[in-house]
């Protein structure tokens, strides 16, 4: 018999505390009720937090982890002493076959070095990256690096490329996603080595990919391209800024319309629309980023997630759970550099 599709999670990473995560698990049953959870965590607090929700009886396992890692914790001494920490655990479920995808709100260095070392790294591929979906004018884009790689090589931004081209294939069911390089300029004689380097291979790449040239950081919220490539460091600030604008506007809304009896009848007559851009301007909607490029599947959620973060991230980590997404990715990279090795010795 096929066991049902489990998520592993890291019950005590992040600021808010394993009750946020049972929380989540309540929102997430709604949406996946066949799917199993396994908790890894203090198993005395963990059980007493399940016991409160009856529906999560029979959906929720709980395995003992005595340790957490914390947000200050060098990777390096996650790696040497961090074994029996929840975020190792949740990571060797998936490791071991108990689970099909891992997800916690902790450290992101650590998590992206725990995962590197358990899971392996897809063949082919030099480093992972971390891809999130971005919210546009058009539907939504995928933008990675966003916090993985501070610096990224010509080589480096070609795997992100293939990475980023596989994920839209096989989440937005595009068969030849547009992808763009972020720069400070669309020109072609703009922006550094690197980025010129990586346009240049993807220009001359057989990919199922259509590559559109350089974006600049106002494509993104346009929704030029299916795909924006950038390093970590750009690609996080990007999103920090972009997700504290979308609260400042909410913030400046809220104002605005109480701040005299004509806002507060017109927010009144104007609540549906209100209702759905509140939605659209939430940043909590797209709260998981998955780490593309390892040898299973790790999503990781922000630090700071309430319950509707944890389990919008957990929607993320079930639909490429269900998707075979390393396959593609294998092959597309394999298939560039065989192109490139023929074209060297033409």
């Amino acid at each position: 018999m096929t066991r049902a599709l489990t998520v592993s999670i890291d019950a005590m990473g992040g600021d808010a505390g394993p009750g946020i995560v049972v929380d989540a698990l309540v929102r997430a049953l709604q949406r996946h009720p066949q799917v199993q959870f396994l908790l890894h965590g203090d198993e005395t607090q963990l059980h007493a937090l399940v016991s409160k929700h009856p529906k999560l009886q029979g959906r929720v396992s709980v395995k003992h982890a005595s340790g957490r890692v914390a947000m200050e914790d060098k990777p390096s001494h996650v790696l040497r002493r961090g074994r029996d920490t929840s975020m190792w655990h949740a990571i060797d479920s998936v490791k071991q076959g108990e689970a099909d995808v891992a997800i916690s709100a902790g450290n992101t260095g650590a998590l992206m070095a725990v995962s590197m070392f358990g899971l392996g790294i897809v063949e082919g591929i030099s480093r992972p990256a971390i891809a999130t979906i971005w919210p546009t004018l058009k539907g939504q884009t995928i933008v990675l690096d966003v916090g993985a790689n501070v610096e990224a090589s010509d080589e480096q931004l070609v795997d992100f490329a293939v990475m980023g081209e596989a994920f839209a294939h096989v989440i937005f069911g595009l068969e030849r996603p547009t992808v763009g390089i972020l720069n400070v300029g669309s020109e072609e004689q703009k922006g550094n080595d690197a980025v010129k380097g990586a346009a240049q291979i993807l220009r001359n790449s057989n990919l199922p990919m259509a590559f559109h040239g350089f974006v600049e950081g106002n494509d993104i919220a346009k929704g030029t391209v299916d795909v924006v490539v950038t390093d970590g460091f750009t690609g996080n600030i990007a999103l920090k800024t972009a997700e504290g604008t979308a609260r400042l506007i909410g913030a400046y809304m809220r104002q605005s319309l109480k701040r005299s009896v004509l806002g507060r009848i017109g927010a009144m007559v104007a609540s549906g629309a209100l209702k759905t851009l509140r939605r659209k301007l939430d940043p909590r909607a797209n709260a998981g980023g998955i780490f593309l490029g390892l040898n299973g599947v790790v999503v990781k959620c922000h630090g700071g997630a309430d319950a509707i973060s944890f389990a919008s991230a957990m929607d993320m980590a079930i639909d490429m759970a269900k998707a075979n997404i390393n396959v593609r990715i294998t092959a597309d990279r394999n298939a560039m550099r065989a192109a490139a090795s023929q074209a060297a010795q033409a």
